[in-house]
């Protein structure tokens, strides 16, 4: 009897210790959840430092969502260091999350580590081979670099995937034209005059295969 009353006692410290921890976990939420929404409301109207602090009193190495708003807040005030710190946390907690990485990107260019700008594009295109965004800017660092066989594939799949797309149209048109394919680069300079009749670009090449 003795052994039946104390586990019945115990199941009753147990359960009001769940309850305790319920309300102290509401209670907190319900102030993270304040701080979040502060900050989103002094991010626009610029007080980024105030942001900032705001989610610093909460800070907790294993929130994902904390790290990934103060990598932002500290781009924006232009704390890239601190913002990539911030953003490495967020990508270790959540590998295979693609937002992080494409955060990432942000302080890295600004620091001039287009290594790793390059490297974050190649793990968000293993995750997803077909992310428009990811290809595009692979498109756009290969293109700088003069490497255009390489730059025109990943503009291929842009219009593969989005061929209405303007952004993708123009770069593969003038992909083509530097690798000398003008019947190729003349057709997508007139496609990209439907998608921004009047183009200023799209002209220019058009004039150019001529």
């Amino acid at each position: 009897m003795e052994i039946i009353k104390f586990a019945k006692s115990g199941l009753a410290l147990i359960f009001f210790l769940f309850l305790f921890n319920s309300q102290t976990f509401s209670q907190d939420f319900d102030a993270l959840e304040k701080a979040f929404s502060e900050s989103y409301e002094l991010e626009k109207t610029g007080e980024y430092s105030q942001a900032v602090e705001k989610l610093k009193k909460f800070y907790t190495e294993g929130s994902y969502e904390i790290n990934l708003r103060l990598g932002w807040l500290n781009y924006l005030l232009g704390n890239f260091t601190e913002s990539s710190a911030y953003y490495e946390r967020s990508i270790s907690l959540s590998p295979y999350a693609i937002e992080a990485r494409f955060g990432y990107v942000y302080p890295l260019s600004a620091l001039g580590n287009w290594g790793i700008v390059k490297q974050q594009y190649e793990k968000i295109l293993d995750i997803d081979p077909r992310n428009t965004l990811a290809n595009y800017r692979m498109g756009m660092i290969f293109y700088g670099s003069e490497d255009y066989n390489t730059a025109l594939k990943y503009f291929e799949k842009v219009v593969n995937l989005y061929p209405f797309d303007y952004d993708g149209t123009i770069m593969f048109a003038w992909t083509n034209f530097k690798l000398g394919k003008m019947r190729e680069a003349e057709v997508l300079f007139r496609k990209a005059l439907l998608m921004r009749p009047g183009d200023e670009s799209a002209n220019e090449g058009l004039q150019l295969v001529k």
